[in-house]
């Protein structure tokens, strides 16, 4: 039995404030007993425009937002997921989404950067999101072995491509964190159906954390299915993302759910309940691969 938790927030474009929150709801995560953490993508900055990030880009290995997840995951002695920062690319005007993994020990054990860029026109409306504009795609998904079960990791518009997820099956894995900053938009038409098809169709745990609410600082090419809105970069409010975070069991039921604002959510992951689903429903063994 493992308690997970998915830690939501309504990041903006001060670092250091962002960092302040998140150290205290994983704190709090921790208070609840948590042995697995997620953070959102893009926790610890968020801002007008897609490119303002790599201004905040570190070395692969080096920088504060590393140093400050490897040591939340000591201090609190739980596996971190944390969420995604953005990390240099070979070519110096882009970045990559990376997704990094600590111990317990404050050890990493590994980083997949996010595989889908969001470049897409929202349908009826005057969206539209070009994530490329400032990162690279990743190439190869990750899968880990971990004290809590088999991980796999997706973040955000990677939840939309069911293929991705069939690695994910066939390595057998047991959780799929799912760091992710939905706009309000698709949240609200997409974004709890395609969390519960993830976990019924791969029979896992899904511990989705993500941007939940109101923007402070942002601007009109900001928004998120974690990317930035293509306009003239005009001034606004603020925005909004669709939180609800949520954990979800291997037979698509929603344990825990956090609907807007900051917060943290728990769940007691129970492997031994999710072995006798996937022997009694063996769906994963039945698969079969058509191709042309």
């Amino acid at each position: 039995m493992t308690i997970a938790a998915a830690i939501q927030m309504a990041s903006g474009p001060n670092t250091q404030a962002n960092l302040l929150q998140a150290e205290q709801l994983l704190a709090q995560a921790a208070e609840a007993g948590a042995e697995l953490a997620v953070l959102p993508e893009n926790f610890a900055f968020m801002s007008g425009r897609e490119t303002d990030k790599l201004k905040i880009a570190e070395r692969d290995g080096a920088g504060p937002l590393q140093d400050f997840l490897s040591r939340q995951a000591a201090e609190h002695r739980f596996l971190l997921v944390g969420g995604t920062i953005p990390l240099r690319a070979e070519d110096n005007t882009k970045a990559r989404a990376a997704c990094l993994l600590y111990s317990a020990a404050g050890e990493r054990l590994g980083r997949y950067d996010k595989m889908h860029l969001f470049d897409v026109d929202i349908p009826d409306s005057q969206e539209r999101y070009l994530e490329s504009e400032a990162l690279e795609a990743g190439d190869a998904p990750a899968f880990y072995h971990t004290p809590h079960g088999k991980l796999a990791v997706a973040v955000c518009y990677d939840l939309r491509f069911p293929e991705y997820f069939r690695g994910a099956a066939t390595e057998r894995a047991e959780i799929i964190a799912a760091p992710s900053a939905f706009t309000a938009q698709t949240g609200r038409a997409h974004w709890e159906v395609l969390l519960r098809a993830r976990a019924i169709e791969n029979l896992a745990f899904v511990v989705a954390a993500a941007q939940g609410g109101f923007h402070v600082g942002g601007s009109e090419s900001q928004g998120r299915e974690g990317h930035g809105r293509e306009t003239q970069g005009r001034e606004t409010q603020g925005r909004e993302t669709w939180g609800h975070s949520m954990i979800i069991d291997p037979w698509g039921n929603i344990m825990s759910r956090l609907d807007k604002g900051p917060g943290v959510i728990t769940a007691k992951l129970d492997r031994e309940r999710l072995q006798v689903i996937r022997k009694a429903f063996p769906a994963l063994e039945h698969q079969r691969v058509f191709c042309g």
